[in-house]
């Protein structure tokens, strides 16, 4: 699973990355995150509001941090 938290660096942004770190843990999931701050690769996924969640290169998640619980549900759902 490829996964790209986009954001540059506001709080929420960094929330979203260590939240996602913390469930593909938990999950056991073989994954890459990667952290993207660049505005015009963040703009080049259509996100105009951050932080976003990229999986497998489609947006799943945008303008808002997450519950674990509910970050866990949208990974399994992408997962599966």
């Amino acid at each position: 699973m490829d996964i790209k938290v986009l954001g540059p660096g506001c709080k929420n942004c960094v929330t979203l990355d260590r939240i996602t770190h913390e469930v593909i843990a938990e999950m056991g999931i073989a994954a890459t995150i990667e952290k993207i701050e660049d505005y015009a690769l963040i703009a080049g996924y259509g996100v105009m509001s951050t932080p976003a969640l990229v999986v497998d290169g489609k947006v799943l998640l945008s303008g808002r941090v997450p519950t674990a619980r509910h970050l866990k549900e949208i990974l399994e759902a992408a997962h599966s």
